[in-house]
């Protein structure tokens, strides 16, 4: 599904004044011009003009006949849009799961589903999981120092 850019550029403009306005509390360095609000309002000032820019787009587009949404083909595709829709419930099932039975064996299972799924060969996509879990285990944990959950394998690691 694809939206006219104006609605896009309606959505961009309305996050980037909710941003500017929650930083109206962030409070002030004492001796100094700017605080911890500056770098916020820059950053929402510039998506606003992107997002006016999207909206003048939009809107011209939208007087030469192109609709404010239209359906992209492949969502008639019972295949892709299964597999799409595949995803989205393994993200689910992440995030209500991860706790209980950790990072490696959940992306394990679930890289190697979508492997399955997507045709690659049971051995390719076993072998496959396993590595890039291991790599995105090794990076987040390690190098980026994010606190991935360990969930069964806490004792183990």
């Amino acid at each position: 599904m694809r939206a006219n850019d104006a609605l896009s550029g309606l959505v961009l403009i309305v996050l980037a004044a909710a941003m500017i306005a929650l930083t109206a509390s962030f409070p002030a360095f004492p001796g100094q011009k700017y605080g911890p609000s500056l770098f916020p309002r820059i950053l929402g000032v510039g998506i606003i003009i992107c997002g006016l820019m999207l909206v003048w787009s939009g809107l011209s587009a939208r007087r030469a006949g192109a609709p404010w949404v239209a359906v992209a083909p492949w969502v008639r595709d019972p295949w892709r849009a299964t597999s799409f829709l595949l995803v989205l419930a393994m993200l689910l099932l992440y995030i209500l799961a991860a706790e209980t039975i950790g990072f490696i064996p959940i992306a394990i299972v679930f890289l190697g589903g979508l492997f399955l799924w997507l045709g690659v060969r049971p051995l390719t996509a076993g072998a496959v999981a396993v590595a890039a879990t291991g790599a995105l285990f090794w990076f987040f944990a390690s190098m980026l120092r994010v606190p991935l959950p360990r969930g069964v394998l806490t004792g183990i690691m």
